[in-house]
């Protein structure tokens, strides 16, 4: 294979476009189409398809797309560690793969220790469906994944569960919306308008059960993968929300929203998984003694 032709496409994948690639690699459009085309003629499969004046990627594009990624980051890794400084200390990849169902606010408090390390540590995260991440873990391509439930029995992959600890749930609504919450809680939930994670979300499953049971019915008027977008709606006042109680302070600063209430009885847990039985990679160490130790305090 000729890599020239694949860092072309490679380039004109990510910029979106063959103008905006050819100025990046100050060359001609004409010359950047000629030497995709000899790498699709080469693999005898079209990776891109005209979608107006549009370029798209193509079923065999997207697959090429994610080699490339891979290549290319390797290549970097190769110049930076080649090029290291006699005498420093080597820098450490660490990979990791975390749930969308997972509140940035905890992934980020929950990585945030693998870059208090002594050695030098570069992080690389990537977000996506658990099912997703988990298949790219078999594959090595992560150190970690991170979710709020442990891996499922089902799935045939070699990895271990690490419960990293436990959270009750609060919720909160904006100051806007505060005067229709009426009575005690969890009554003062009956019809309110809330927001709610989606199906995905481990704790979703266990709040229709816990409404039914309190005998509340709220409103809702939005179902959210992303709790960053959630929030976002509950402190324009849309609805009420909930966030781990662990968060508590953090939700009421960054959102300008107050508590109307708390439950141990919603609970929302978080498991590293990783191919290592007994953990020894140093990223996942710190990880999971931060997260017992001090974030849930298991």
């Amino acid at each position: 294979m000729n890599f020239k032709h694949l860092y072309y496409f490679w380039v004109t994948a990510r910029a979106g476009g063959i103008m905006r690639a050819g100025e990046q690699l100050h060359t001609t459009p004409q010359t950047l189409s000629g030497q995709i085309k000899l790498l699709e003629d080469w693999l005898g499969r079209k990776l891109f398809r005209k979608v107006g004046r549009q370029l798209e990627l193509t079923e065999h594009g997207r697959l090429a797309l994610g080699y490339a990624d891979q290549i290319f980051s390797l290549g970097q890794d190769l110049e930076s560690t080649l090029r290291q400084v006699r005498g420093q200390p080597k820098r450490l990849d660490f990979r990791v793969g975390v749930a969308d169902s997972v509140s940035k606010s905890v992934a980020y408090r929950l990585l945030e220790p693998a870059l208090q390390l002594d050695q030098p540590v570069k992080l690389l995260a990537s977000e996506g469906k658990y099912a997703d991440l988990l298949a790219q873990l078999a594959l090595h391509r992560f150190d970690l994944v991170i979710a709020d439930e442990p891996m499922p029995k089902r799935v045939s992959v070699k990895a271990f569960n690490h419960a990293l600890g436990r959270s009750a749930m609060s919720f909160f609504c904006a100051l806007g919306l505060l005067p229709r919450v009426k009575g005690g809680f969890p009554a003062c939930l009956d019809g309110l308008p809330m927001l709610v994670p989606g199906a995905t979300s481990s704790v979703r499953q266990q709040l229709e059960g816990w409404f039914a049971k309190h005998q509340v019915a709220p409103v809702v008027v939005g179902e959210f993968d992303d709790a960053a977008l959630m929030k976002a709606f509950g402190r324009e006042g849309q609805g009420v929300f909930m966030a781990p109680t662990v968060l508590e302070e953090e939700t009421c600063a960054q959102f300008g929203v107050t508590v109307i209430g708390r439950t141990v009885e919603l609970v929302e847990e978080f498991y590293a998984v990783s191919v290592e039985r007994r953990i020894s990679h140093p990223c996942v160490l710190a990880i999971t003694d931060a997260a017992r130790g001090q974030l849930f305090g298991v």
